[in-house]
Parts: structure tokens; sequence; C-alpha cells
């Protein structure tokens, strides 16, 4: 009984703190927080867990990584102020800030946050690989670190990765959310209770979380970052997270100032707010600001290319002027303005998207709209009229029913008899790990800021996931494993595209858009930025009012 009205007290005094906190930011003009909403909720503050964005956001507000990207998705310093590679490549040595302190907790002694440690970063990097952890993230060591001793601290202030073998990406995916470093004092003390309990370096520490409610952090008074004029970082007060689960509701706090920003608009309100053409409607001009920037997701068609699987040996598909005829059949552009309200751009280049260093739209040429040279390689591929060609069923899921119609629509017009199949997201997923899918729709977002990730949905030594088509060219895993081991950032980004050459000649998939971020963001917020990753960034925002 004691226990019980504790915890009531514990969740009254919460959601008061939370409450009172809310009201005062209207209040009082000299607080400023940030305020966003989460419609899917925040399963977990533990950066183990940042497995999508809702939880990679707040992460990135209460940790740090040793490295990070910058708004041109280059590696730049974070915990860690410079680093050394072996002249094997196999080594690294990261040397750390030594102006770096974790977030005051009772976990500490005295309730003082220590300085940051290179045994730090050593604990919080096995704490992925560890079973025991059951980390999403696991795989992003898998094969690439020493199976011995991976993560040594040499001393307080060297931490030194060793790798199997020479990846150069390895500092793209040390930029990724799990790569955040964490104290084992507080992942010992809070246990499973960790996940809302975090403690962190990052620039702004945990208040409180009552879930379904909502989540306050403050600002972390004693952040290292300082901007161009020596004045510390963070800007702002704090930040609030609410919890609304319906659009309408976040589309209507964010009309009247109680939302700063909101990430994407809902189907249901874009043709409100938008234009065909992707800019906001007259009425809102001058009253909001529309961000909109390259996202590092490609929206494609798969194409099985096994031709030892008796569905591709049975299908039109295994004809690359059939693969070929599709690409050019499809008027990408005006699927972009009629289903997207332009909100992307019309996939006619490689499988690399825009946002990335290696992206080259002059030195990666894919397919444009040519129904007639689609028709003529249909017939080049022997159908005809009274060579008709068999059924051809495209896989989706039920979001993208529409586009799945519009596909099909645009093959009939080509004369490829083609059929639109939706299924649960979950069957379609195991239907292409088992090369039981033979066209279906996909999508691939970078998991860390590196073309690499892109291109090893293809390297035929991959198993499904990443390789869902089983596309292999010697040629191709020839080039991908020679990238791993190019130092020169210019020579590497000359393979990448070589490789999305490749992908182009022999059409394992059919680039349909380039993603894009797009943010409704109030005029009063300054400072605020889209970035390829989206992620959500607020150590330099300011706020008006």
């Amino acid at each position: 009984m004691m226990r019980k009205t504790s915890n009531l007290f514990s969740l009254l005094t919460t959601s008061l703190f939370i409450l009172t906190l809310s009201c005062n930011s209207h209040q009082h003009p000299g607080k400023k927080i940030f305020r966003y909403n989460e419609a899917t909720g925040i399963a977990s503050l533990d950066p183990a867990f940042a497995k999508n964005q809702s939880i990679m956001w707040p992460v990135h507000q209460l940790y740090n990584t040793l490295v990070e990207v910058d708004e041109k998705m280059n590696i730049k310093p974070s915990l860690a102020s410079h680093w050394n590679f072996s002249a094997d490549r196999k080594q690294i040595l990261f040397f750390l800030r030594n102006d770096v302190f974790f977030h005051d907790d009772p976990a500490f002694a005295n309730g003082k946050g220590r300085q940051l440690k290179a045994s730090d970063v050593a604990y919080s990097f096995n704490r992925i690989i560890d079973p025991n952890t059951a980390s999403p993230g696991a795989w992003i060591f898998n094969s690439r670190v020493d199976s011995l001793q991976p993560f040594v601290a040499i001393n307080d202030s060297v931490f030194q990765l060793n790798l199997a073998k020479p990846f150069q990406p390895i500092l793209g995916i040390l930029s990724m959310q799990y790569c955040s470093i964490v104290p084992a004092e507080a992942v010992e003390k809070y246990g499973k209770d960790f996940r809302r309990h975090p403690v962190g370096t990052g620039p702004f520490a945990f208040t409180a979380w009552d879930e379904g409610q909502a989540l306050i952090l403050k600002k972390n008074n004693r952040y290292f970052e300082k901007d161009s004029s020596g004045y510390p970082l963070p800007y702002l007060d704090g930040i609030h997270v609410s919890f609304y689960d319906s659009k309408a509701t976040e589309f209507l706090e964010f009309r009247q100032e109680r939302l700063d920003f909101i990430n994407d608009i809902d189907a249901s309100f874009k043709d409100e707010v938008l234009t065909k053409t992707g800019h906001l409607k007259k009425q809102w001009e001058g009253k909001l600001i529309l961000q909109k920037h390259p996202y590092l997701n490609i929206e494609y068609l798969g194409v099985l290319a096994d031709s030892s699987n008796p569905i591709v040996q049975a299908s039109p598909l295994k004809w690359l002027k059939i693969r070929q005829a599709i690409s050019y059949g499809i008027d990408r552009k005006k699927m972009m303005l009629y289903l997207r309200n332009s909100i992307g751009t019309a996939a006619e280049n490689g499988f690399v998207p825009p946002g990335l260093p290696s992206f080259d739209a002059a030195l990666v040429k894919g397919f444009t709209y040519d129904p007639e040279k689609a028709k003529r390689l249909i017939s080049e591929a022997g159908y005809h009229a009274s060579n008709p060609m068999p059924v051809i069923k495209l896989l989706t899921i039920p979001n993208y029913a529409a586009l799945g119609s519009y596909i099909v629509n645009e093959l009939k017009q080509l004369g490829i008899n083609a059929v639109v199949e939706t299924v649960q997201k979950s069957l379609l997923l195991e239907q292409t790990a088992k090369s039981q899918a033979l066209f279906f729709r996909g999508s691939w977002i970078a998991d860390y800021p590196d073309a690499e990730n892109y291109l090893s949905v293809f390297y035929g030594k991959n198993p499904a996931p990443p390789n869902y088509t089983r596309y292999k060219n010697p040629v191709f895993d020839e080039l991908y494993e020679q990238s791993l081991q190019e130092q020169n950032d210019s020579l590497r980004y000359v393979l990448y595209r070589k490789m999305d050459n490749l992908i182009l000649q022999d059409v394992p998939v059919i680039p349909l858009w380039y993603d894009m971020v797009l943010h409704l963001v109030h005029p009063y917020v300054k400072e605020f930025s889209c970035n390829s990753l989206n992620m959500l960034e607020l150590r330099r925002v300011k706020k008006d009012h």
C-alpha cells in the first residue's frame, strides 16, 4: 500500500511539473522551450534501442557520439577531438575532449556528473554487442570489429577501435545514435529503467517523462560546445515533447503556436497547405515557413534477380529489356506531382540519393520517361499482340496502394498486363527475405551517411536483408570490396558511382523517387535547419518568443 501511494505521488508530482513548465513557458517569454509532437510515442530513451526516428530525436539531445555529421553529411569531431588510423587501416585511435561531463545524477558520487573517460566509450560499445542488452543495433559491429578485443581504453583520454579488416565507412557508423556514450554507473543503478532515466553528455538533460503525456528536457549548463563567439550552447532552456496521436490535433496545436514545428504533413492536410508543385498556398505565406531538404531515403521497385529461382525463370522480368521498358515507361514527374504534392524528386539517377557527398547527377544518369522507347524494347523482347506478355504482379503494402495503382496503370499503357496486390508489411518482408517476391515496392533509408549503405544492398555475398533482389555481379562485388579499403574520399566516390551505374545497367531495381524532409516551422523559430538524415538539431535554435 505504501509503495502504491508513493508511486501515485511521484506520478502526480511529475504531471504537475510538466503542466507547470508547459504553462510557465507561455507566460514567461524569458523561458525558451522548444515544443514538438511525437505521434507514435517514444519507446525508450536508451540509445542502445535508438532504432527509429521517434527515439533518435530525443537521444540526440541527451547524448553525444565520438563523431557526428555536419549539414553536408561529412564526418566531424564530437566527443573525440581528433583520430588517427593505423597504417593498415585496422586500428583507429580516438583522442577525447577533456571538457566533457555527464549530466548530474544520483548515480554519481554526491550526484555530480563526472568527466567522460575512454573506458565509457569501451563500455558503451561492448554494451551494444552484449546479447544480454538485446540491442537492435548490435548488427553495426557484426563482422566489422576484432572478435577478441574490439574496444580498448588505452588511458582515460584515448580509445582504440580494432577492426577485423579495413572498413572506411566505420566513421559514419560511429555517428549513429546507437553509438552514444553512456556511463556504467547509471546503467547499473537504473537497470531496465535506464530506458526512462537517461544520463548522457548531451546539450539537454532529462527532467521528467510522463509516458503518453509529455517528455521534458532541460538545458545542460555544463555542455562543452560553444558558438563561434564563445557563447555556450544550447540557446534554448528546454524541450517539451507531447504525444498527441491524432494528426488533426497535432496540426491544430501547431496552428495555435503550442507546437513550434511539424515534421512532414499528414496526407489529409497536404492539399490544404501545399500546392501541387509543393509550395505553400497563398493563405499560409508569411505565416509559416516551409523547409524542404533531400532525405536519405529512396523509394523503388525491386525485381528478383536470381535466375536459378523458378519464379524468375517463368517471368518476363527475367529479360533485361522488359526491366528497362518498365524503367522508361513510368512518368515519375507526373507521379510526384499528383501523388506526392512534389515532395521528393523523381529518381532519374541511380540508387544512391541526393544528400550524400558522392552523389553526382551528371555522372550517374538513370531512366527518364520515354514510352515509345519502352514499347520498342517490349517488342524487341518478343512480346506483341500474337504473343502477349504473361501477367506481372506488383506486391506492395496498403499505405502504397495508390502508388501501386499508378504504376500498374502506367504499365498497362505500354501493353504490359500488370496487377497490384497489397499485403501486410510483415508478409512482404517475409516474402522478400525468402525470395518469394518477384516484383515489389521497397524503400531504403540510410542507417549511416555513406553511399556504401545503399550499395551493400547489391553486394552478392550479402543475404536478404539487405540484398532482397539477390543481385550478383562479380564486377560489382570487386568494386564494392575495393571501396571498403579506399581511404581517399574522392577515389572512393568514383568507385561508388561506377557501382551505381552498374545497377542502372542491370536493372535489379527501378528507382522511383528520392525522398525529401518536409518541415512546417513558425517564423519566430530561428536557426532551425534540415539535414539529409532528418535529425532534430536544436543546439543552435533560438526562439523570438
